[in-house]
Parts: C-alpha cells; sequence; structure tokens
C-alpha cells in the first residue's frame, strides 16, 4: 500500500516542519502515539476522521481526484 506508506511520509514531514513532536500532535488529534506512529510509518489503515483531525492540525487538506490514464 505504497500510497498509505505516502500520506504517513508526508504528515511526518509536515509535522517535523512545524516543530511538533509525534506526542503533541497524537494529543491534540485525540489519538493514540502508537496509532500517529504507524500511521507515520504507513503501517495502519487510519479512519478519516483520523486523517482528517491531523491534517486540519498540520494544516493540510485531504484531496479525491480521477486518476489519468
Amino acid at each position: 500500500m505504497e500510497s498509505i506508506q505516502n500520506i504517513g511520509h508526508l504528515i511526518q514531514q509536515r509535522r517535523d516542519h512545524m516543530r511538533i513532536t509525534q506526542q503533541e500532535l497524537a494529543d491534540m488529534a485525540d489519538i493514540g502515539i502508537n496509532t500517529l506512529y504507524k500511521i507515520e510509518t504507513g503501517q495502519a489503515n487510519p479512519t478519516l476522521k483520523s486523517l482528517q483531525k491531523i491534517t486540519d492540525i498540520l494544516g493540510m487538506e485531504i484531496t479525491l481526484q480521477i486518476k489519468k490514464v
């Protein structure tokens, strides 16, 4: 699941850029630190609700688009 790993990597990069620790982000998003770690490392399949909380805090947005063929 390459896309899940990409999402996790983007979240980690943005969090690092904003100088927010994993614990701080997990607390703000009301998720467990272990869950956040797994999301960032591509080991979890997060719910849309969890992703929305995380991306809102980090000033990111989730978008869908049709694949180009």
